[in-house]
């Protein structure tokens, strides 16, 4: 029996912290493992790498093979014997589940192991590393304990027959990891996949994956046949591209941008199979007169500074009454004043960016603000002695900002707050609805009718009534509506979008 990850406190989960060793020293580049199929390590076909970078120094400190067709080819091909032939398509729901609880134990074990991996690689706090690692544990324990309570129904039908229905797996499923959660991504997707019986062929993110590669490990570890589980490490434009495009697929996961999310979309199409996305959002926290500021202000800045806003449901915007504007600006003022980045060893409330290309972005879109003219209320600080090569950025929340600028709209990606003033319920509900993400949102009021009718009306996958959490527990079904993508993660929604529905109609007489 697994344990219960979820509860176990975090000096149980983890063990206490040991020298971290990211920082900025001379070593060695560790060499690229290759590509991971039937539970072993083999070498790329390409025989090419790509250089795996520190974002707290800038510094390559590994590399990950550069995968090509020939090795999803070779992965599929493998994913393929496994779930048609193989051990895997014949393993009971029940002995999956009991693979999946296992594999939830070891990374219990591996937790700081595995997060010092992922500060390195991803650049977060330690402590933020440790707690993804806690939250990948308990997705294949919720998802072990669910892996044989997936149940079809009788249909009641016309005399002399009996209708069922039953879910099946797809079959060979590929999952296309980000970087910013590289850990609980993995988990996230290839947790339900596998409970379902699916054979899984993996491609992580090549900014951060690392995690992906030791995670691979621990699945052969804990008893899944070969053939269950394979990575394809690589670029998004090659392994990415050859993956999502594949004849022998049969349904895709995708975590990233909209445009990528659209490209992944039309290869799904040409092979017509299905998909689901998560494409992003611009939260909005909508905040009404008589919302307990006390409760709400840490928590929304929190939430934003969280993985330097590196968070797809981050709530980036705040939608504030206007007769309460300038007590919450002041509030949250106070809180970015007291926000500080610093390397993953320094633990403080942020770390860097992944890499240089977003470290501009979010750059960009802070000179674009002062070009405009839009008030900066308070900045964070960069800790004394980080590296000046890293990709740090300065935490900074602008105010009142325009409705229709491009730093109301567009995901940023990074840690800039923008704060809004409405003046009544329906043009709160306008302006939550008015860009074209639809991921999540929170809406701040004591009046419980007023909190049901604004939730309904907001176009969210999730809506939080006086609270937030990133994309929710384990349990909740987490997905978006418009540009945020389709299909749900999480929660048992995942289990049937990771199945298909078969209907069998017996005539008896």
């Amino acid at each position: 029996m697994a344990a219960n990850i979820e509860r176990m406190s975090m000096a149980q989960a983890v063990p206490a912290p040991r020298a971290f060793a990211g920082a900025a020293q001379s070593f060695a580049v560790q060499p690229a493992k290759g590509v991971f199929i039937e539970n072993r390590w083999r070498p790329a076909h390409s025989q090419n790498a790509v250089d795996v970078v520190d974002p707290a120094t800038g510094i390559v400190f590994a590399q990950i093979a550069d995968c090509g067709r020939e090795d999803v080819n070779a992965a599929v091909a493998a994913a393929r014997r496994a779930f048609d032939q193989g051990a895997w398509g014949r393993t009971r729901p029940t002995d999956r589940g009991r693979m999946l609880a296992r594999v939830a134990e070891l990374i219990a074990r591996h937790a700081e192991e595995l997060a010092v991996i992922e500060a390195r690689d991803t650049g977060k706090p330690l402590s933020l590393a440790r707690g993804d690692m806690v939250a990948t544990a308990r997705y294949f324990e919720y998802y072990g304990g669910a892996a044989d309570k997936v149940h079809g129904d009788t249909i009641p039908y016309l005399p002399g027959f009996f209708v069922a229905t039953e879910r099946e797996a797809h079959g060979v499923t590929a999952h296309i990891i980000p970087w910013n959660y590289p850990a609980q991504m993995f988990g996230r997707t290839v947790a339900p996949a596998l409970a379902m019986g699916n054979a899984c062929v993996i491609k992580p993110a090549e900014d951060a994956c690392l995690s992906a590669h030791r995670l691979v490990e621990l699945i052969a570890e804990a008893g899944f046949p070969e053939g269950a589980v394979a990575l394809v490490p690589g670029r998004g434009e090659t392994a990415g591209a050859a993956l999502s495009g594949h004849p022998q697929i049969d349904f895709i996961s995708f975590t990233g941008s909209p445009e990528v999310g659209a490209l992944i979309q039309i290869a799904a199409a040409k092979n017509h199979v299905g998909c689901t996305l998560e494409l992003g959002g611009k939260s909005p926290h909508v905040l009404f007169a008589d919302a307990d500021l006390d409760e709400a202000l840490p928590i929304i800045g929190k939430g934003i500074v969280m993985n330097a806003g590196q968070t797809c449901s981050a709530g980036s915007r705040v939608l504030v009454e206007r007769a309460i504007y300038d007590k919450v600006a002041a509030g949250l003022a106070a809180y970015f004043t007291g926000v500080r980045a610093g390397s993953p060893e320094m633990d403080l409330d942020l770390g860097p960016v992944i890499n240089a290309a977003q470290k501009k972005r979010v750059e960009t879109f802070r000179a674009r603000a002062k070009a405009d003219g839009i008030p900066l209320l308070a900045e964070g600080s960069i800790a004394p002695g980080v590296d000046p090569a890293g990709y740090f950025v300065t935490p900074s929340l602008y105010g009142p900002v325009p409705r229709d600028n491009d730093l109301a709209c567009e995901e940023v990606f990074g840690p800039l707050l923008v704060l809004i003033p409405f003046e009544d319920e329906a043009d709160a509900i306008r302006l939550a609805n008015g860009t074209d993400y639809g991921l999540m949102a929170a809406v701040w009021t004591r009046d419980g009718n007023r909190a049901l009718r604004v939730s309904r009306r907001i176009r969210a996958g999730q809506v939080y009534v006086n609270g937030f959490g990133a994309g929710g527990g384990i349990e909740l079904p987490f997905g978006g509506m418009k540009k945020s993508g389709h299909g749900r993660e999480k929660g048992l929604e995942a289990l049937l979008e990771f199945s298909t529905l078969k209907t069998i109609i017996l005539r008896h007489g």
